[in-house]
């Protein structure tokens, strides 16, 4: 196919020797890799899943602060990517890359542990160990993220597209089931088992801790078996280049020169013309993304406000986990063949906006939950005590779960499939960036309602409901004017051009991307 075309010839010389697993084509390398993702991820899920009430229950804060950091934590997690991306394509290359910030994210982790020691210093040094700890974690999540399924797939010949397919959907359930797994358990070693006289949340972050640790070294372990390309330059640094000459060049014009078609066409003296058509092409996907935030805005809640509302109710579950694995399938099988069966043309873009409204649903539905716990709790509503819970049962936010985690599907998997299917092949980690960052200000929008608004939980809920739906009516309207491209009319139009276009061959690892950025729903 067009991949085999791009090929390094370097790196030949290392495929004939990779090692595969009991006869089969796949490289014994990937699995260290799906290892080491699956214990990063338990890490950092199991950690994320108690963030929101050890801030209140052991740092004493109240639930807006509580709500607010927990977003700039997840907000952090979601810009750092695009510097791991730059650092690895431009400078270290992925596996040393994984390395180094592997190292700086067990230095957050353990620095986050040691903070949860009641006996080490007052308040004040658990809270600047907590943050420093945090922000080196986000630094080291975020940084490898967009490194390490683009590592394993670089294991694979170009010949093995489909072990490359199937790899990655494996590679996708070992996040799923660190999700499922570390939810699960680090709540039970915060609040069954006590130590320094308290809730153990310094056992509960030392587990991930140590899971982290794991995945650094069987991911070193695996070292001498992996394929190892160098690194080729990033083309998120040549787009913005690309975009700042033209806009530089445009102002710079005088009043005889000709116009052009499209503004980015003057930066047609330095860069290549496919490059140019490649940008517009990206930016009318990411002209899509610009109302995305809010759905995230909602979706992140269920760890930080819907955590705080379960804690009022007779039992605290993490639902989303478990829900994709059963509705993934669900809906690929069952839900769009029968859309399919009724003659309805179900777009890509239709699916996300009806996404956007199970969403909205969703907060409606626990506005309805809110208003029952806080009728019950009269005026203890806003104490929140994490072991004084009340009669509501915990089956009441099912529904709200259940509406999250369709509208999840529909949004954010049609997504990144969507904009995949939208853009050119070597422009998938410029797209990976734009979508990160749709989720990093979708947090930023909840630290500023949670710190700013000061309404109550339910009007809070009902407020978010409102935005999303107004945001939804936005996006159908830039999605009606938007028409669907295929990225290979390019190879058409282009078909002379010469060698030195390299340009184009710049991000030969784009290799199917997409567990990243469901990395990233997660």
């Amino acid at each position: 196919g067009g991949l085999e075309k791009v090929v390094k010839t370097p790196q030949d010389k290392t495929t004939r020797t990779t090692l595969k697993l009991c006869g089969t084509n796949y490289p014994v390398s990937i699995a260290f890799i799906i290892v080491n993702e699956f214990c990063e991820r338990f890490s950092y899920y199991g950690m994320k899943a108690l963030l929101t009430l050890y801030f209140k229950n052991y740092l004493h804060w109240d639930k807006d602060l509580s709500t607010a950091i927990y977003h700039a934590f997840s907000s952090l997690c979601y810009f750092t990517p695009v510097l791991g991306a730059i650092i690895a394509d431009s400078w270290l290359g992925k596996f040393k890359t994984i390395i180094y910030l592997s190292i700086v994210y067990v230095i957050g982790h353990v620095i986050k542990s040691i903070g949860a020691i009641p006996s080490v210093g007052d308040n004040t040094v658990h809270i600047v160990l907590s943050m420093a700890g945090l922000v080196l974690i986000a630094l080291g999540t975020g940084g490898i993220k967009p490194c390490v399924s683009a590592f394993g797939g670089d294991q694979f010949e170009d010949k093995h597209t489909e072990e490359r397919r199937k790899f990655f959907s494996i590679f996708y359930m070992s996040i799923n089931a660190g999700s499922v797994l570390s939810t699960l358990i680090t709540p039970i070693l915060r609040g069954d088992v006590k130590c320094f006289g308290n809730d153990c949340y310094a056992l509960a972050f030392g587990v991930p801790a140590v899971l982290m640790m794991i995945s650094l070294v069987v991911f070193i372990a695996g070292s001498g078996l992996y394929k190892k390309s160098p690194p080729e330059g990033n083309i998120l640094l040549s787009v913005c280049g690309c975009i700042g000459f033209a806009v530089k060049n445009r102002w710079k014009r005088s009043k005889h020169d000709p116009k052009r078609d499209h503004w980015l066409n003057w930066a047609e003296e330095k860069y290549p013309k496919r490059l140019i058509e490649e940008i517009k092409m990206v930016l009318r996907v990411l002209v899509l993304y610009i109302p995305l935030p809010m759905f995230w805005a909602l979706f992140d809640q269920q760890g930080s406000r819907w955590t705080l509302q379960a804690t009022r109710m007779n039992l605290n579950i993490l639902l989303n986990a478990f829900l994709i694995l059963v509705f993934v399938p669900i809906f690929d099988m069952g839900v769009y063949p029968l859309i399919g069966l009724c003659k309805i043309n179900f777009t890509p873009l239709k699916k996300m906006a009806t996404g956007m409204i199970f969403a909205a649903l969703a907060f409606v539905a626990a506005t309805m939950v809110e208003i029952d716990v806080t009728n019950l709790q009269g005026i203890e509503v806003f104490k929140m005590e994490d072991v004084h819970a009340n009669n509501v049962s915990i089956a009441w936010q099912v529904p709200q779960y259940a509406l999250i985690t369709a509208g999840e599907v529909m949004f954010s998997i049609t997504g990144l499939e969507f904009s995949y299917s939208q853009a050119p092949a070597n422009m998938k980690s410029v797209l990976q960036a734009g979508w990160l960052m749709t989720v990093a200000f979708g947090n930023v929008i909840v630290l500023i309602v949670a710190e700013g608004a000061e309404l109550q939980q339910w009007a809070e809920f009902v407020l978010f409901a409102a935005l999303l739906v107004a945001v939804c009516i936005i996006f159908s309207i830039i999605a009606y004017f938007y028409t669907y491209v295929n990225p290979k009319q390019l190879d058409n139009m282009f078909q002379d051009d010469s060698k030195e276009d390299n340009l184009k061959k710049e991000t030969v690892q784009d290799l199917a991307l997409i567990p990243v950025f469901r990395n990233t729903m997660m």
